[in-house]
């Protein structure tokens, strides 16, 4: 697997959890949990783009591994 394959699946990954969280009801149960939801669930993509950027492969692994 390539790096712009991760990538693409993690931006994807992101954007299905956004779809989701408008799916939830508008109550404040749903507002709460989606709004954990958005944070958890975009991190990764967010995350693995800030290990690519690493100054070094000992970074970009230390990196990775708050992604995982």
């Amino acid at each position: 697997m390539r790096e712009h394959d991760l990538l693409a699946r993690t931006k994807k990954f992101a954007l299905r959890i956004i779809k989701l969280v408008d799916a939830l009801p508008k109550t404040l149960a749903g507002r709460t949990v989606g709004g954990q939801l958005i944070r958890c669930g975009t991190s990764v993509s967010a995350n693995y783009r800030a290990a690519c950027r690493g100054r070094s492969k000992a970074e970009f692994i230390a990196k990775l591994g708050i992604v995982e």
